[in-house]
């Protein structure tokens, strides 16, 4: 499944080359460039909120799985939860970079 969701992913993404290096006047080329870079801040909250969310998910069961056993972990696995959703903030603050750099 995973091997062949990254060969659809590719294969979008050489498809898609082809339209970056199309010939083209300087007014539609300003506006191409504000559009991929809004396509990059997109992909940039998206597969770091995605890997965040599977980070969280992992974590988090690890963590219930630990306090289940010893009760007293509890306070020493909820920063890691914090930690993984840190991945996400990262994502934003790129894409906020992006858009206005």
């Amino acid at each position: 499944m995973n091997r062949k969701l990254l060969g659809a992913g590719v294969f979008l993404f050489v498809c898609s080359a082809g339209l970056l290096f199309a010939q083209e006047t300087a007014a539609t080329a300003s506006s191409t460039i504000a559009g991929i870079k809004y396509l990059a801040a997109a992909l940039a909250v998206g597969i770091a909120c995605i890997a965040g969310g599977m980070a969280v998910g992992r974590i988090g069961a690890a963590a219930m799985g630990a306090m289940s056993e010893n009760p007293e972990l509890s306070g020493k696995a909820l920063p890691f939860v914090g930690l993984a959703e840190g991945i996400c903030l990262w994502g934003f603050l790129v894409a906020l970079l992006i858009i206005l750099f």
